[in-house]
């Protein structure tokens, strides 16, 4: 097919009329001819910076220089040298604040479409039966993993690949962390994708031990002192949820977007052959801007609500990707922006009737670089609704860093770790993800991960 070497490849989607009534993926991804086509716009830098730009390091150019070829399996091998976790990076991570920002070929034209192609290749492998490789000899070496969202797989597949006999502990009745519980079907398809990943996180040894929660079926120093395990990584996430505090929080029909995504997404409430129901809402108010807040709002959607999004800020400082804002926007999500809510009506019954909110303006910036909304007075309106969905971010649960003696936290209650190595105050002991930075994007998590396996194995190699 012919290219333009200024524009990338455009990618099939799901129409928004048709998708906003479906659960099903909304990106439907390259074929061969369209993959080829799109990589050969890559011109395989010799200094690449799309590679310092990925978290994980992953060699970009070489991979997309297979998928050039037409060498798909072996464009799969080269990727899972550094990514357990292809199918899903090349679905959710935000490429274009990382490694195709940094894709010279985007100077004067489109970046390469990095992600899409990733997608593109760990499909295929999928589709080819092609399974990553397992170390020939193990080392007799046990790590614990407590967790198996993106950091904990991350790190359990990176130490097995080195020879570690490696145990996931999942408190869940079903693994993925994140990836099962937090990110809807139509943005990650869980059998399909999820799970399928996991199969192969496993078909490198690794076991996984779910519905056990470390801290109170067995605690992290038990692990070490009584079960033979000679080190740990803590990837146990943040599933914490943060409320604002204001007026009517306490009524029916106000969660938090953790509960309702996790209601959707593992429990699949959206299926009516579940017996897991969720309280839909027909007027839904999403507050918040993140990624989680599309996801909760586009669930809402698809549940048949009429959706919208209250954000403090203006658009230039959403911290959602943008390719989900956009496909917010096109599926039909209001979006009510310099807006902040100060209080939940309720009715006789005690359910939610409607929000009030006020207007805001961006003032001087804050200790984050982003101007400060500051309220304008007088300026208060309501918005009618029957359900509001909170999405402010996460904080990690305390239950593990409270049964861990000498292990370190500040004062947001995340585990202290070394950025460079996980290594945290107790020794043997690892984290990384958002249990030590709070909620952040699957790829840092991923990162933090991949860094962790390799300062446990410069620990145990000693």
């Amino acid at each position: 097919m012919d290219v333009d070497v200024l524009k990338r490849v455009p990618v099939r989607e799901q129409e928004p009329k048709v998708r906003a009534a479906n659960f099903e993926e909304v990106c439907l991804g390259y074929n061969k001819e369209e993959a080829m086509a799109e990589a050969t716009r890559c011109i395989k830098c010799k200094n690449p910076q799309c590679v310092t730009g990925c978290p994980v390091n992953i060699d970009i150019p070489g991979f997309i220089k297979e998928v050039e070829d037409g060498n798909f399996d072996e464009a799969y091998h080269v990727i899972n040298k550094y990514s357990s976790l292809p199918a899903v990076c090349g679905r959710v991570c935000p490429q274009e604040s990382q490694c195709e920002a940094k894709c010279i070929r985007g100077i004067k034209g489109d970046a390469v479409s990095i992600g899409k192609l990733e997608r593109f290749v760990a499909d295929t492998a999928k589709e080819n039966g092609i399974k990553p490789v397992p170390a020939e000899t193990k080392n007799g070496k046990k790590v614990a993993v407590i967790g198996s969202g993106p950091a904990g797989l991350t790190c359990a597949g990176d130490l097995a690949k080195l020879g570690y006999d490696v145990t996931i502990f999942e408190a869940l009745h079903k693994a993925g962390g994140v990836l099962s519980y937090g990110i809807p079907e139509f943005r990650l398809p869980k059998t399909e994708v999820v799970d399928a990943e996991i199969e192969n996180v496993k078909s490198l040894g690794v076991k996984i031990e779910t519905n056990t929660v470390i801290g109170k079926a067995v605690t992290i120093d038990e692990l070490l002192d009584n079960e033979g395990f000679d080190a740990v990584f803590i990837g146990s996430g943040a599933g914490l949820p943060r409320f604002m505090g204001i007026p009517g929080e306490n009524a029916n029909g106000v969660f938090s977007a953790n509960e309702y995504l996790t209601r959707s997404n593992l429990m699949k409430a959206f299926d009516e052959e579940y017996d897991t129901p969720i309280i839909a809402g027909k007027k839904v108010v999403v507050v918040g801007g993140g990624n989680v807040a599309m996801d909760a709002a586009r669930t809402a959607l698809r549940l048949g609500a009429d959706v919208h999004i209250v954000y403090r800020r203006s658009e230039a400082e959403l911290p959602a990707r943008v390719e989900e804002v956009h496909h917010a926007k096109e599926e039909g999500i209001i979006f009510d922006l310099l807006t902040n809510p100060v209080e939940i009506y309720e009715d006789e019954d005690g359910n939610v009737k409607g929000i009030k909110c006020i207007r805001m303006e961006l003032g001087e910036p804050d200790e984050s670089g982003r101007r400060r909304p500051v309220e304008i007075p007088g300026s208060e309106f309501e918005i009618e609704a029957d359900t509001v969905i909170m999405s402010l971010g996460t904080s990690p649960n305390p239950l593990i860093s409270s049964t861990t003696k000498g292990l370190e936290t500040n004062r947001r209650k995340c585990i202290v770790a070394e950025e460079s190595d996980g290594s945290t105050s107790k020794a043997a002991v690892y984290a990384g993800g958002d249990a030590v930075t709070g909620a952040a994007t699957v790829i840092l998590a991923m990162g933090a991960g991949k860094a962790a396996a390799k300062g446990i194995d410069e620990f145990l190699s000693k």
